[in-house]
């Protein structure tokens, strides 16, 4: 239920501000369109996989790990969009019961704690990623792909998503410095 208070963030204020969110909306458009053809081959790997199975008696060892890495870049790559866009769950249990000044804070506060979990994410899929290319890992299977291929879109992903919510969290608190000059 809505309580006709609107949580998008305050428009970016200042050079720097306006130039990370530029460069972030450039980033999301360009990576939207490589989602989106991930999802759509990765259910056609695994509708390949279904057909070539009941119908054709054909193993398929390497599909899921096709569609499972399709669809971990396509998640952790958009995410960052989905951010920009206030797509995430949210709730608003508070929003009700706070005055629109205590919710700005609020707000901010929940986008500076967001931004420091993401970039925590982000630092430990970096280590993730540099031990996979370092020990060579890859996957169990009897195809074997590298691992750095999967970590490699995470940490990507949560950089992206770290800094979206880290230019969200800035621009709340601008906002809410210029409210009280």
């Amino acid at each position: 239920m809505s309580h006709g208070y609107d949580p998008r963030p305050p428009t970016a204020d200042g050079p720097i501000l306006r130039g990370m969110q530029r460069a972030m909306d450039l980033a999301n458009r360009a990576l939207m369109v490589p989602c989106m053809l991930a999802l759509l081959v990765a259910s056609g790997i695994l509708t390949y996989s279904v057909f070539a199975r009941y119908f054709f008696k054909i193993p398929t060892d390497w599909q899921d790990e096709a569609a499972v890495f399709l669809l971990v870049g396509a998640t952790f790559l958009s995410g960052a969009f989905v951010q920009a866009q206030r797509g995430h769950i949210g709730i608003e249990a508070l929003a009700g019961y706070l005055s629109p000044r205590a919710n700005q804070w609020r707000l901010a506060v929940v986008d500076a704690a967001s931004a420091a979990f993401c970039l925590f994410f982000c630092w430990k899929s970096w280590t993730l990623l540099h031990e996979a290319v370092v020990d060579g890992q890859t996957t169990s299977s009897s195809w074997g792909p590298p691992l750095w291929i999967p970590y490699s879109m995470m940490a990507v992903g949560m950089t992206l998503i770290g800094l979206q919510q880290l230019v969200h969290a800035a621009t709340r608190f601008a906002a809410l410095r210029r409210e009280r000059t």
